[in-house]
């Protein structure tokens, strides 16, 4: 504790679940502290644009607009009544013994805490395709940045590749809003989707609103393809180069490639806080452990998609749920608990069932040629991998240090998953017996001049 009678609270992350957790602790009498990298709430999928910005939450949002707005206003009233502290443009690069080190626009600032809410959300998960370093390819997260952002498309002609449920959702608005899609092409097949049936029936509403967008993708669409080259030249990108379900090469041109296999959780600060990690073999990835209100150990606790990739609903839940353990923990009175937990196992249901129907490319990234980019950071070919593997054997943190992949601006974050499995393969071995490379600070790049104070 502080040593005063209110402990110091500290939420990482505004988005739905840091929200949710905000709101809680607000109502308990309690003011947190809420440190996000966004100029307003609202995090990734309910992102908002600047001000001026003329496209309505309807034409952003689509169906989740009412909810997106509701917590926008939610979160704008608690700020402007000074009932949470918002530190916006605020990145928590370092974490240790209590302190959460905070680079913002004056600088790295200290900031200590008692309880610690990380609500850090998702980024995309993303594997490799021989040429993904070209000019002109982005992560389907940052096409769909640009679009709520700042109402641009990323490219004249479009190509979208990966799998997943934000694959389908970035087509849809990039079509909606007058984008030209060539193609969107899924790696996974309809029987493969079909497998994941009984878990997305847990949320039929859901289920069908993405059957629905699908089916306003129409002919761009092809599920079950084989990706070959993202064709390039000194300008950038040119063509995608696919089979389709039937073995046929296809060449479609474009000048931009948008790619993504769904999400990946974002642990570095769940890692130097010292959380525990469990591999979790459905979503190939490793996740911090936690128990089903997000207790994570040393007054630390998790929600949202940082811990368990369920989606907004489950963010805003897990949310309230952290919140909630937080005010036990602290001795105080917390709200009930059953009703989000039952929903939450749901959503948990659902997840799974995505997780099943829309895979990771495992055999994909184990069989990339030698030549192809892994790490784009620092450049790092298959090929170095593989060799650093036969030095190094098969642990993810020896092979970092041989190839360099994973050292770059990113911090592993696009390359990890693809490293890990070339390097099961190569050891052969189980992608979980290989581990995971360490989080380091800083989490996100800083300036040197950050770290000058004279104090």
């Amino acid at each position: 504790m502080s040593g005063t009678s209110s402990p110091r609270i500290v939420i990482v992350g505004a988005g739905p679940a840091g929200i949710r957790a905000a709101a809680t602790l607000v109502a308990a009498g309690l003011h947190p502290v809420v440190i996000d990298e966004g100029h307003r709430a609202g995090g990734q999928i309910y992102r908002r644009p600047p001000d001026g910005f003329v496209r309505t939450p309807n034409q952003l949002y689509g169906s989740e607009a009412a909810k997106a707005s509701a917590l926008h206003a939610l979160f704008d009233q608690l700020a402007r009544e000074g009932r949470l502290t918002h530190c916006a443009r605020s990145s928590v690069i370092a974490a240790h013994d209590g302190r959460l080190y905070v680079l913002g626009e004056g600088g790295v600032k200290v900031i200590g805490y008692d309880r610690l809410v990380l609500a850090t959300g998702a980024s995309d998960r993303v594997a490799p395709v021989p040429g993904w370093q070209s000019a002109g390819v982005y992560s389907l997260g940052a096409a769909q940045i640009a679009l709520k952002a700042q109402g641009v498309a990323l490219g004249r002609r479009i190509v979208l590749i990966g799998s997943g449920p934000l694959l389908t959702l970035v087509g849809a608005q990039l079509i909606k809003a007058g984008a030209d899609v060539a193609a969107v092409l899924d790696t996974s097949s309809w029987r493969r989707q079909m497998r994941g049936f009984s878990g997305l029936a847990a949320r039929p509403t859901v289920a069908l609103r993405g059957l629905a967008l699908r089916a306003r993708l129409g002919a761009r669409y092809h599920a079950g393809v084989a990706l070959e080259q993202i064709e390039a030249d000194a300008s950038g990108v040119t063509a995608m180069r696919w089979r389709d379900a039937g073995g046929r090469q296809r060449l479609t041109p474009c000048d931009m490639v948008g790619i993504g296999w769904h999400l990946r959780a974002e642990t570095h600060l769940a890692d130097l806080t010292g959380c525990a990690f469990a591999y979790d073999e459905q979503w190939r990835q490793w996740l911090p452990k936690t128990d089903a209100m997000g207790r994570a150990g040393n007054g630390v606790y998790l929600a949202g998609d940082g811990a368990r990739l369920l989606g907004a609903d489950g963010a805003e839940i897990a949310g309230r749920l952290a919140a909630a353990a937080c005010l036990a923990d602290l001795g105080r009175s917390a709200p009930p608990i059953q009703a989000d937990l039952r929903n939450l196992a749901r959503l948990e249901r659902f997840a799974r069932g995505l997780a099943r129907a829309f895979p990771w490319p495992a055999e994909m990234v184990r069989t990339l040629p030698d030549d192809a980019i892994v790490c784009r950071c620092e450049n790092v070919a298959a090929g170095a991998v593989r060799e650093g593997a036969d030095f190094g054997g098969g642990e993810a943190n020896r092979v970092k240090s041989l190839s360099r992949a994973g050292m770059g601006r990113c911090q592993g974050r696009y390359c990890q998953l693809a490293a890990v499995e070339i390097v099961a393969a190569q050891a052969g071995c189980a992608s979980r017996e290989v581990g995971r490379f360490r989080g380091q600070a800083p989490v996100r790049p800083a300036p040197v001049a950050a770290f000058l104070r004279e104090d």
